[in-house]
């Protein structure tokens, strides 16, 4: 079976063949997959999907309203987890970015609709002969980015934007040879 180079490990492929790049409009899974995001700055996405349970738990399962309340005795607690990234800034940021996206639903009605507002509703279909050729960013995660950080959101660059607009579906990154693009809406 043909997938995507990036897919070695058992973790990746199974990460790879079931969710990467399958559109997702949950609000607390759009949450996850940017707090993850910044969670893998200078990191592998292996090594973030290895404590990802972990995230969900000290995370509340991602949920913005209990995620935006912490304050400095849970996010002391959460420097103390030796099961997650013990990383100030990233912790600060995921606090950070819960109020922003709170902000975001009471304008918009849900973060999926703001997100996905971006790319039109629909998924971009791109077409990459490896996974390689895929871009780290585009002017449009850049436009993202941009808008992210205006309304508060920390850890959103572009390169980070780009890595969740690629796993929750927003464009289809699969190289073309792989099984999960065609399956995903692109056509060869």
């Amino acid at each position: 079976m043909n997938r995507c180079e990036w897919a070695k490990s058992d973790l990746l492929i199974s990460y790879h063949d079931t969710e990467w790049g399958v559109p997702l409009h949950d609000d607390r899974a759009l949450f996850e997959f940017l707090v993850l995001g910044g969670v893998q700055a200078g990191l592998s996405w292996e090594m973030v999907l290895k404590k990802r349970e972990a995230y969900r738990t000290a995370f509340d399962r991602f949920d913005p309203e209990a995620v935006a309340g912490y304050n400095a005795g849970k996010i002391a607690a959460l420097l103390r987890n030796r099961e997650i990234v013990r990383n100030r800034l990233k912790i600060a940021a995921a606090v950070a970015n819960a109020k922003a996206l709170l902000d975001v639903q009471k304008e918009a009605g849900s973060f999926d609709a703001y997100l996905w507002r971006f790319v039109g509703g629909r998924p971009r279909i791109n077409r990459w002969k490896t996974f390689k050729a895929a871009p780290c960013e585009t002017p449009l995660s850049e436009a993202l980015s941009r808008d992210l950080v205006k309304r508060g959101f920390k850890f959103a660059g572009p390169k980070i934007c780009y890595s969740m607009m690629q796993a929750v579906g927003m464009v289809n990154d699969h190289a073309i040879g792989c099984f999960r693009y065609r399956q995903l809406g692109g056509i060869p």
